[in-house]
């Protein structure tokens, strides 16, 4: 069975690995908050992901084609979230622990990246497309789908997240943690020009 499926989670594994919007999310709030204060967001992150490529195995892919207005509402709704966030990295300075109303992204706001992420849903439809005879039909794709990449993404944004507490270490001014939080800001706003390219 593992010769079967090594395939899916070797694709899995990459394709969540590369740079993009919750991968450069992972970084800083790794960077801001810690590892184990960032867990609700990468575990959201995580399980949209696998929400995302089950469903697209499942079939909301067709939905999404059939009505374009959806899937430019995705868009639009998807774009002011990621601005706004990026704003709000690329404004942030050093990290204050201490202080109360510094909270890293929640559970919610991790799934829901993804299910506006056009990276998420190009992996989560291109190992439909590419892995549909691992399964008998489109339920047991989906649960076989949302696995692998669920925990594809848990391992790789858990290292994402590491290297962003690493680099927190790093930093000792706050010159250089607006420097940082400014190119973090900057490389998740460009992440959306992916999303506005056509077809």
């Amino acid at each position: 069975m593992l010769e079967t499926v090594l395939p899916l989670i070797l694709f899995a594994l990459v394709s969540t690995s590369t740079p993009g919007i919750a991968t450069t999310l992972s970084t800083a709030s790794g960077a801001q908050f810690g590892f184990r204060r960032s867990i609700p967001l990468m575990a959201g992150s995580a399980a949209g992901l696998a929400s995302v490529a089950a469903a697209g195995a499942a079939g909301l892919a067709g939905l999404l084609a059939a009505v374009p207005s959806l899937q430019l509402a995705m868009k639009i709704a998807g774009s002011a979230y990621l601005v706004w966030l990026a704003f709000k990295i690329g404004r942030s300075g050093p990290p204050n622990l201490d202080v109360s109303m510094a909270k890293p992204n929640s559970f919610f706001g991790g799934a829901s990246v993804q299910w506006m992420n056009p990276k998420g849903w190009a992996m989560g439809l291109g190992a439909a497309a590419s892995f549909a005879a691992l399964a008998d039909g489109p339920l047991q794709l989906a649960l076989l789908l949302g696995a692998v990449f669920g925990l594809a993404a848990a391992l790789s944004l858990s290292l994402w997240c590491v290297a962003g507490t690493l680099l927190a270490r790093l930093l000792k001014t706050e010159r250089q943690w607006r420097a940082l939080n400014i190119l973090l800001g900057l490389v998740l706003a460009t992440s959306i020009v992916p999303m506005w390219r056509p077809a």
